[in-house]
């Protein structure tokens, strides 16, 4: 029996487990493998760390961080979530395991572009692909930048990103989507639109090749990927908790979902999809944890 059994192993599930270490209680992350945050290059808006930190090493210092205070690992997936009369049972391959209270940190997928993975992955690697703006268009600035979803949620990406650049382009996957008031404010921005779907990309050495359905080719510095996330909530639905119209999990103030004893932290709840926020949720999660168990 632990106190808390957290489910994923990223910012917000090694937050919570080295809270919660210190708060004396038995943890158990189970993490079924490299999310997100595994897959930054090189981050530099993380605090205490000016020269930057790639994804990897950070997750091996928080890790470490945990384990010094008694969090212990597994790795697998976990196939569901059942309440008991003593918290929950947490069932993992051969495994059911006892807990009084669920952390659920398993963050969200990234809806990627319709791209080979090698290419995709070295894009990524190389600062060419990008997924956030928030967290790195500092180091984009007066760069030919693209991003790619013609739709309401690009448009504004879009614009997020002209702060940082005169040349801004957006890009369709398949159809544009976009409305009057997405049209007017585009072009407000001197933000071209191209309509033509994309259709292939090529990743160079410092910059990459868009292909065009209509036969052009684009090259740009960065492409910026605005086609959305899903959150990985189904333990969560399945368990009976409540989610948002976008997937993510409803939580109150102290981060605990509509099932008493279950909380989550992190991208998949509603919010900002960063670091500093992930964790700053996973500190208030284990602390309601802690007194809960307390109580």
């Amino acid at each position: 029996m632990y106190d808390c059994v957290i489910i994923g192993g990223g910012p917000a599930g090694l937050t919570a487990a080295t809270y919660l270490g210190r708060f004396l209680r038995s943890t158990l992350v189970i993490d079924a493998g490299p999310g997100r945050a595994a897959c930054i290059p090189t981050t530099h808006n993380l605090l205490g760390f000016p020269d930057g930190i790639s994804g990897a090493d950070l997750l091996s210092r928080m890790r470490q961080h945990a384990s010094r205070y008694g969090a212990e690992f597994a790795t697998g997936a976990v196939e569901r979530v059942e309440r008991a009369d003593t918290g929950f049972i947490v069932y993992a391959g051969s495994q059911a395991i006892d807990s009084r209270t669920i952390l659920l940190a398993q963050g969200v997928t990234n809806h990627r572009p319709r791209i080979e993975q090698g290419t995709h992955d070295r894009g990524v690697a190389r600062g060419l692909i990008r997924y956030c703006p928030i967290c790195d268009a500092y180091e984009i600035r007066g760069t030919r930048v693209a991003v790619l979803g013609c739709s309401g949620h690009g448009a504004a990406e879009a614009i997020f990103v002209r702060h940082y650049s005169d040349t801004v382009t957006l890009l369709a996957q398949d159809a544009s989507e976009l409305s009057q008031a997405d049209e007017a404010n585009l072009t407000r921005n001197a933000i071209s639109v191209e309509r033509a779907p994309v259709s292939d990309f090529s990743v160079n050495e410092n910059d990459l090749l868009v292909h065009l359905a209509d036969g052009r080719s684009l090259q740009f510095d960065t492409l910026y990927v605005a086609l959305g996330t899903s959150a990985r909530s189904e333990l969560a639905r399945m368990a009976g908790a409540e989610l948002g119209p976008s997937g993510c999990i409803v939580v109150d103030e102290h981060q605990q979902t509509t099932i008493a004893g279950m909380f989550a932290a992190g991208d998949m709840v509603e919010g900002l999809d960063q670091i500093a926020v992930a964790a700053g949720q996973a500190a208030k999660a284990a602390t309601a944890i802690h007194n809960r168990l307390s109580g």
